[in-house]
């Protein structure tokens, strides 16, 4: 859903990972990018970016500026999201080979959203307050509340193009820049910007959202 907006290429990631001060996210300006492509990406008018960066010049952004989104970003800005721009440590590209991501249910219940190309990734039930996991080892590229529609949401990098995504938690647990083992607890299970307590978990190879369901072993239990 960071292009998380779209996660959409293989260059490193950059959009929508980090926050400011006032509890939003900030976008990174790649080479291509314009002030309208950035507002049609992340969900936030141009008026807003704008006032938001103080550019009087729509045209006036420069390749590696750092954008504030404040609190107006949206779906889109997760599935624009690429990998960090600082390499993975050695660790993090170990978590995974260049063809398969070797996963452990984030949580436990059932699953009540499978995986489409508008889902993005799995609903899996659960109590409010319960454990999430790291599904695999690696560093948290994200973690807060600036993506509109996710509630409290962690994203982790794993290396070699993977990225898993955690959304709707109750308290997050993890920080942006963490180093998490596999198993270790992120988060704790919420219903954040959603209708009933759940975990919304995605995975994504090079920017492409696929099923978890083919990384994670047959149960969940």
């Amino acid at each position: 859903m960071l292009t998380l907006a779209g996660c959409a290429g293989t260059g490193p990631f950059s959009p929508v990972t980090d926050l400011n001060e006032s509890g939003g996210g900030t976008y990174t300006v790649r080479p291509g990018d314009t002030l309208h492509s950035i507002s049609r990406q992340t969900g936030v008018s141009v008026d807003q970016l704008s006032t938001l960066n103080g550019i009087s010049n729509p045209s006036l952004i420069r390749v590696g500026q750092r954008l504030r989104l404040g609190e107006g970003a949206s779906m889109a800005s997760f599935d624009s999201m690429s990998p960090a721009a600082e390499p993975a440590s050695q660790t993090v590209s170990r978590a995974a080979d260049a063809g398969k991501l070797n996963l452990i249910w984030p949580a436990k219940g059932d699953i009540i959203q499978r995986f489409t190309p508008e889902t993005k990734g799995i609903d899996i039930a659960g109590t409010v307050g319960e454990p999430v996991v790291a599904a695999a080892s690696g560093k948290v590229v994200y973690a807060g509340n600036g993506v509109r529609g996710l509630g409290n949401l962690v994203i982790i990098d794993h290396g070699n193009g993977f990225i898993t995504a955690y959304a709707h938690n109750e308290r997050l647990i993890a920080k942006q820049n963490d180093s998490v083992t596999k198993g270790a607890e992120i988060a704790t299970l919420g219903q954040s910007d959603t209708t009933s307590p759940r975990l919304h978990f995605e995975v994504r190879r090079n920017g492409t959202p696929v099923n978890p369901l083919s990384y994670l072993p047959a149960t969940g239990s």
